[in-house]
């Protein structure tokens, strides 16, 4: 599936030193502010690691999460936040955005932020991963399985921790809720591109085939109409993407239920129905042309080249074909001047984003560590001093030579 996902930017952030001198009065106060330094930069690190795989990613965000967690909750466990807040001051840049950063002197908005690359470093695992040559079975569940990690974390975080935050989110950042709900539908959508490719190489029901190409196409739609009210500037190329799979995957559905109908006999209706599909093929072409002519984040998928793509446009045809064949000799059945009501629910196969918790509170934050946290010793008027700004470089990400394609071969 090389260059089958379109895929934003990473989000970028500025430097964190975490050095609150004259604030951390004992070495273990130190040592923490010094372990989030050095594990902040680690899991940035990994964001780019072209060798990063789950477990080391899970280590990197479990280290790092665990100990911001000081900067967030009671060490006690009461309902009350902790002391430490609101000590720091966080830049993010947003994945459509360009290099313009939001800041928040806010540890939840460094939560949401961070964890937000987390669940876009799972979708782009899982993308590199779908690229490889022979991809085999497991892999393939790994896709799957990554997939449904990301739309988890982006659930968290809209559900648990955005709505947390003092400063509102502005709108088309991250954050805010059309984007986090866009993430977590494509998300779901392309786990389920995994689930069609596995019943099409099984032969499963034709039934079920085209029950969950329906369901997969109606989860780009809604993820395209999640992005209408946006800057078409910054989501134009995006929601070309999502529309060009609308159209593959419904163009999929009528061509899997056209072979439905002529199992049953209902050959003028399979004709109309694999009609329908080679409409919509078609306009999945030209929509992989335009998404290609668009400008916008992100990198460029290239679905119209790729061998599962070009396979649907031979089985509609094929298809299509036999149909008009045996209407000829066998049927005689009229061809419905509309096409069939695509009233499919699939029972099997559907994707649900995994539930995902952040990690518990490391074992170095104690009432006594936290006290060891001075704030009275902060300085009185830190906006009088003048600070350095710190620029907000964009993280360098791999560039993915596609391999042979595979014709997602998954099993």
């Amino acid at each position: 599936m090389t260059h089958w996902f379109h895929r934003n930017p990473l989000k970028a952030t500025a430097p964190v030193s975490f050095n609150f001198y004259g604030v951390a009065t004992t070495p273990a106060a130190s040592k923490i502010c010094n372990d989030l330094r050095l594990s902040r930069i680690r899991l940035l690190e990994l964001f780019t690691d072209l060798s990063c795989n789950p477990e080391m990613m899970k280590n990197a965000t479990d280290l790092y999460f665990s100990l911001l967690q000081g900067f967030i909750i009671s060490v006690d466990n009461s309902s009350q936040e902790s002391k430490l807040r609101y000590i720091q001051n966080f830049k993010w840049t947003d994945t459509l955005q360009g290099q313009v950063p939001s800041a928040q002197q806010d540890a939840v908005f460094e939560l949401a932020s961070m964890g937000f690359n987390v669940a876009l470093w799972y979708t782009k695992y899982s993308s590199r991963l779908a690229g490889k040559e022979d991809i085999n079975e497991d892999e393939a569940k790994d896709v799957h399985r990554s997939l449904k990690i990301a739309a988890g974390i982006f659930k968290h975080l809209k559900e648990s921790h955005i709505p947390k935050l003092i400063t509102p989110v502005e709108k088309g950042r991250d954050l805010e809720a059309r984007l986090t709900d866009s993430y977590i539908i494509q998300c779901q959508a392309e786990a389920q591109e995994v689930t069609i490719a596995r019943a099409i190489e099984l032969k499963h029901n034709p039934g079920l085939i085209a029950a969950l190409a329906y369901e997969t196409s109606n989860f780009y739609q809604k993820a395209d109409q999640t992005l209408s009210s946006l800057d078409a500037t910054y989501t134009g190329k995006w929601r070309k993407y999502l529309q060009l799979k609308t159209c593959f995957y419904l163009a999929y559905a009528y061509c899997y239920h056209g072979q439905t109908l002529l199992a049953s006999d209902k050959c003028g209706e399979a004709i109309r129905s694999l009609q329908e599909s080679e409409k919509f093929f078609t306009k999945a072409e030209a929509l992989c042309k335009e998404y290609g002519e668009t400008k916008g984040p992100g990198t460029t998928a290239k679905p119209s080249g790729h061998l599962f793509f070009r396979k649907l446009g031979m089985l509609v045809k094929n298809t299509l074909e036999k149909c008009q064949r045996e209407n000829g000799f066998i049927y005689f059945q009229k061809v419905p001047p509309e096409a069939p009501q695509l009233e499919l629910k699939a029972n099997y196969g559907l994707v649900e984003p995994v539930p995902f918790e952040f990690p518990a509170l490391d074992a170095h934050w104690t009432p006594e560590s936290l006290a060891a946290f001075d704030l009275t010793k902060r300085p009185k008027d830190e906006s009088a001093k003048p600070k350095p700004e710190e620029e907000v470089k964009p993280l360098k990400e791999p560039d993915i030579k596609p391999q042979k394609d595979s014709g997602c071969q998954i099993s």
